[in-house]
């Protein structure tokens, strides 16, 4: 290197990067604005998620203001209430996952490989309508649609030898109940985001691989859908806090059924049971606490499984 490019270098403006344009600086004006957008999430999420953990983690492990240890967590697990509880949401979060993700990635292939554009743009308008709707509201919706007294579909039902409301939510048709219904509200949201995810694949190696003979079924397998791994880590980790949470499903049903739905069907459902009608709001804590931990540590696997931090 020469004494000139030395010297050059020497005196080089302080923002400039060497071999580039130099760094422009973040304007004061969008600085500030930056820090007002995220310090109001920060306000809230401090507010209404921070606070209420930590005041949950302190009831779990007191009772009447005195450290009780793990004596909360001793009586819910001695709870006879708890173990279903836990088996049914187990049940529903495996076939709620299983089929969220195979039936959501299949249909954003699908549609991505729709060449029409305005059908392809009618197609996912059309997937992304039910997720408009609240959950409440599309569970009283479903109330419709699951009594085949009065449901468009009551031929469907009966052929499958539903012939009453009481049939169609009985105790084993539930986790399939509350999956169709959970699809039905927010996997077009999900298709939409993988259909996004597959337009941003290059456009070279889509058409290498067309060069070389692959298929409609080879794409998707070896390119596209390792392509997706992140995109489907995160839908799941989503999903998986969402399925932990089943409380309203349950509960609509369980009133709308007179009690052939129990209310302590979910986990969220128990803890409501404890905390509102036992008046045991430390009991109430330790459930909410026992699935947030396993929350957090499933998602953790996500996570590592999917990549989702990894850099290309």
């Amino acid at each position: 290197m020469s004494t000139n490019t030395i010297a050059a270098a020497a005196v080089a403006p302080k923002g400039r990067r060497r071999g580039g344009p130099p760094r422009r600086r973040p304007d004061r004006s969008q600085s500030i604005m930056g820090y007002t957008f995220s310090g109001g999430y920060g306000l809230l999420l401090l507010a209404f998620g921070v606070l209420p953990t930590l005041y949950a983690i302190f009831l779990a492990f007191t009772k009447n203001g005195s450290f009780v240890g793990f004596d909360n967590f001793v009586k819910v697990f001695g709870d006879y209430r708890f173990l279903p509880a836990v088996q049914h949401v187990a049940i529903y979060l495996v076939v709620w996952l299983v089929s969220l993700t195979l039936l959501v990635v299949l249909l954003a292939l699908i549609v991505h490989a729709v060449r029409a554009r305005w059908l392809s743009t009618s197609v996912r308008f059309l997937y992304y309508i039910p997720g408009a709707l609240a959950g409440a509201s599309s569970v009283m919706l479903w109330l419709f649609l699951l009594d085949p007294t009065v449901s468009p579909v009551s031929g469907v039902l009966n052929a499958m030898g539903l012939h009453t409301f009481v049939q169609t939510v009985s105790i084993d048709n539930l986790p399939i109940i509350f999956t169709v219904i959970a699809f039905w509200t927010g996997a077009g949201g999900w298709i939409v985001i993988m259909f996004g995810a597959l337009n941003n694949i290059s456009t070279e190696v889509m058409e290498a691989a067309r060069i070389d003979g692959a298929g409609a079924v080879k794409t998707a397998w070896y390119i596209q859908i390792p392509l997706l791994r992140k995109w489907i880590a995160y839908m799941g980790i989503m999903s998986l806090a969402a399925g932990t949470q089943l409380f309203v499903e349950p509960r609509v049903l369980s009133q709308a059924s007179k009690g052939v739905v129990p209310p302590d069907y979910s986990l969220n459902q128990l803890a409501y049971l404890y905390a509102f009608r036992q008046s045991d709001f430390n009991g109430s804590a330790a459930i909410s606490l026992l699935l947030l931990v396993v929350a957090v540590a499933l998602a953790a696997f996500f996570v590592f499984r999917g990549g989702l931090f990894d850099r290309e």
